[in-house]
C-alpha cells in the first residue's frame, strides 16, 4: 500500500516543516520503546545476575572459590547474559511500548496524521538494527573474552591448595562438605599452630561416623613426586565414633598423615563458549560450528522478533496493553528453544552445517513476515478482486 505519510503529515501540521514532524515523531517511538527496553533489561538482568550471584556465594560458603573473586566472575559473565537478554527486552519493550500507544490511541492518532504502519515499522526495525549491533559486539567479542577471563579465574580457584584461603582463629569448610578446619594461629612459612580438624568418617550401620583430630602443630606437605598432598600434624590426639555414643577410639600420635584430595580439573574438549570468534571460523569441529552459528543466531534475533512483536503489540482499548503478551512470550520461547534443540544437534552431529540453525530462523522469519502483512493490512483475496 502507497505510503502518503509524509504528504499527510505536512497537511496536519501546516507551516511546520514535514521532515522536522517526521523526526519529532521517530524521536519520541524511540524514546518510548528505548526506554521500554532498558527498564526490561534492568529487571532481567537484575534476576539472573542475583541467581547466578547466589550460586557464587553457595560456593564460596563451601570454600570453593575465595569470596574476593565473585564479584570479578559476575562482572565478567555480565556480557554472556545481556546477550541474551536484550534480543527478550527489545521484544518485549516493542510489546509494551506500542500496546500502550494502543490502548491510548496514540496509534490512530499517527495513522490519521498519514503516519503508515509501513512507516513505524521502518523506524522500530532501525532501533532493532542498533539494538542488534549492541548484540553483535556483545556475543563476537566481549562474551568470549569474559568467558575466558571468568574460566581462567574458576579454574586458578578449583586447582589452589586446600588451606590456601584459611584465616586463623575461623573455621574453614572442607571442600565438598567433608568436614571443618581451624587453626589458632598461621605461622609466615604456612605452619599452623592449635590444629583442630573434624571430617565425617566411615558409617556404621547407617549410622555417620566423626572423625576429630585435635594437634599442637600442623602444615601441608607434597610427596617426593609433587603430585599428592598431605597435612602432616604433630603431638595430638584422634577421636572418631559416632555422635551420642560413648564407644569412640581415641589415638595418640607423634605425627599423622593425611591426605588431602585435589579438586577434579574441568577437563571440557571442544568447550567453545570461551573460544575467539576468528577461530571458530576456521574450526571444523561441529561443537565450534554450532557455537559460532549460535553467535550469529543471537544478533539475527533481534530483527526477527521485532517482525514479529510489532503484529502481536496491536491490542484494542478494551483488551489492554499487556493481552497479547502471553501468546508473544510463548512464540519467543518456542524460537529459543527450537535453536537450543538444533545447536544441540549439531554438537552431536545430527544435524548438518547446513541447513544448522538457519532453518529455524528461515520458519521464523516467514512466519515474522506473514504477520508484517497482516498487520500493514495486505490481503491477497483483496489484491486478487482488484487484479479482476
Amino acid at each position: 500500500m502507497p505510503d502518503n505519510s509524509a504528504a499527510s503529515v505536512s497537511q496536519a501540521f501546516p507551516g511546520t516543516n514535514r521532515v522536522g514532524i517526521l523526526v519529532i515523531i521517530f524521536r519520541y517511538l524511540a524514546r518510548d520503546l528505548l526506554s521500554t527496553t532498558a527498564a526490561v533489561a534492568v529487571v532481567l538482568l537484575s534476576v539472573v545476575m542475583s541467581a547466578r550471584f547466589v550460586q557464587y556465594l553457595a560456593d564460596a560458603a563451601e570454600g570453593k572459590i575465595d569470596p574476593d573473586v565473585v564479584f570479578a566472575i559476575m562482572g565478567y559473565r555480565m556480557p554472556g547474559f545481556l546477550e541474551l537478554i536484550l534480543p527478550l527486552a527489545f521484544f518485549l519493550g516493542v510489546l509494551l511500548a506500542y500496546g500502550r500507544l494502543y490502548q491510548d490511541s496514540e496509534i490512530t492518532v499517527l495513522h490519521a496524521c498519514g503516519v503508515s504502519r509501513a512507516r513505524i515499522a521502518g523506524y522500530t526495525l532501525a532501533m532493532a538494527a542498533v539494538v542488534g549491533g549492541c548484540v553483535a559486539l556483545l556475543s563476537l567479542w566481549l562474551t568470549p573474552q569474559g568467558m575466558a577471563r571468568a574460566e581462567a579465574l574458576v579454574d586458578v580457584q578449583k586447582n589452589r591448595g586446600e588451606f590456601d584461603l584459611m584465616d586463623a582463629g575461623r573455621f574453614y569448610p572442607l571442600r565438598g562438605g567433608r568436614g571443618v578446619s581451624y587453626a589458632g594461629e598461621l605461622l609466615p612459612d604456612g605452619r599452623m599452630e592449635d590444629v583442630f580438624l573434624v571430617e565425617a568418617g566411615a558409617d556404621s550401620e547407617d549410622e555417620p561416623r566423626m572423625v576429630i583430630v585435635v594437634a599442637a602443630r600442623g602444615e601441608p606437605r607434597r610427596s617426593e613426586t609433587g603430585r599428592a598432598v598431605y597435612l602432616v600434624l604433630e603431638d595430638g590426639y584422634r577421636y572418631e565414633g559416632v555422635p551420642g555414643h560413648a564407644d569412640f577410639g581415641i589415638t595418640s600420635f607423634a605425627e599423622y598423615g593425611q591426605r588431602i584430595p585435589e579438586s577434579t580439573r574441568r577437563e571440557r574438549p571442544g568447550w567453545a563458549e570461551s573460544v575467539p570468534t576468528r577461530e571458530l571460523r576456521r574450526s571444523a569441529d561441529p561443537e565450534h560450528v554450532a557455537a559460532l552459528q549460535w553467535r550469529y543466531s543471537t544478533v539475527l534475533l533481534v530483527p526477527i522478533v521485532t517482525l514479529m512483536a510489532l503484529p502481536l503489540s496491536r491490542t484494542s482499548p478494551r483488551e489492554g496493553r499487556f493481552a497479547r503478551v502471553l501468546p508473544a512470550m510463548i512464540l519467543y520461547m518456542i524460537y529459543l528453544v527450537s535453536l537450543n534443540a538444533a545447536r544441540g544437534a549439531m554438537e552431536d552431529g545430527e544435524l548438518s552445517p547446513l541447513p544448522g540453525l538457519w532453518a529455524i530462523h528461515g520458519v521464523f522469519v516467514t512466519l515474522g513476515v506473514a504477520l508484517m502483512l497482516w498487520w500493514v493490512g495486505w490481503r491477497p483475496r483483496r489484491r486478487f478482486r482488484e487484479q479482476g
